[in-house]
């Protein structure tokens, strides 16, 4: 069996192209609310910025990424850093909370990533995180897949975006109290057009085009989109949809 196309994550391109995914995640940060002194495990750290803010508050946090780019970036900060896959959390009754933004959607098997979350909080430990929802990026997914097909080539998403219920359901079968849960329509500037954006956030649909023909497809989404993601002004926007929740592990657990 072939393994599907995988993401590579450059964090200068990150930076440039993508800055906004950490800057718009303090809601998450304030909905987990972090006391100075607990223990927090960041699921999917990237290059560590939350992370960061995390650790100055007071916090002991461990970072974790599947990108060893991005977790060497991390460890630039001064953070206590390392490649994991969220898949196989090896953590056992470690952490006051499980923290995560914008990496969730990366990980397919959620009921694999869930187990490991349940495992590595200590009891009465909470899990608060965002992640794209159902909905999420639906224009840029339609366009792309479109300018796929018209080649006769497959398109590889690498993204899970459930709705509320789906994942509610999914926490709540694993033994996890919800307490928040909540579907937000977050149309987010590009700091580009959103050719930048698939290429720097979008590569496994990409993956089977040959990398001489790729200018023209990127040419062809980006025209597409235009109408729908670009204003009279040029600036452009991708179409978020962020689901953000809260859920707790019990005391006796």
């Amino acid at each position: 069996m072939t393994s599907a196309p995988t993401q590579t994550w450059n964090p200068a391109d990150y930076h440039k192209h993508a800055r906004f995914v950490s800057d718009l995640g303090m809601p998450v940060v304030e909905l987990l609310a972090p006391k100075a002194g607990e223990r927090i495990l960041d699921l999917g750290c990237g290059d560590g910025a939350l992370t960061l803010k995390l650790a100055q508050m007071g916090c002991t946090v461990k970072a974790v990424d599947a990108s060893p780019h991005m977790v060497a970036a991390a460890q630039k900060l001064g953070l206590d850093a390392e490649v994991a896959d969220g898949h196989a959390l090896a953590f056992e009754a470690a952490f006051d909370a499980v923290f995560s933004n914008a990496a969730l959607h990366w990980m397919q098997q959620p009921e694999a990533v869930i187990a490991g979350v349940w495992r590595a909080l200590r009891p009465g430990g909470r899990f608060v995180a965002e992640m794209g929802g159902h909905g999420n990026v639906a224009s840029i997914v339609q366009a792309l897949e479109a300018a796929l097909q018209a080649r006769g080539l497959p398109a590889h998403n690498p993204w899970f975006f459930p709705t509320p219920e789906q994942y509610r359901a999914l926490l709540e079968a694993q033994g996890f109290a919800v307490q928040h849960m909540q579907l937000l329509p977050r149309p987010t500037p590009l700091p580009g057009d959103v050719g930048a954006w698939i290429e720097t956030l979008a590569q496994p649909f990409l993956a089977d085009v040959p990398q001489a023909e790729r200018p023209q497809l990127l040419a062809e989404v980006v025209n597409a989109l235009r109408p729908v993601l670009c204003d009279a002004h040029g600036n452009w926007h991708a179409d978020y949809v962020r689901l953000r929740f809260a859920a707790t592990k019990p005391p006796t657990a």
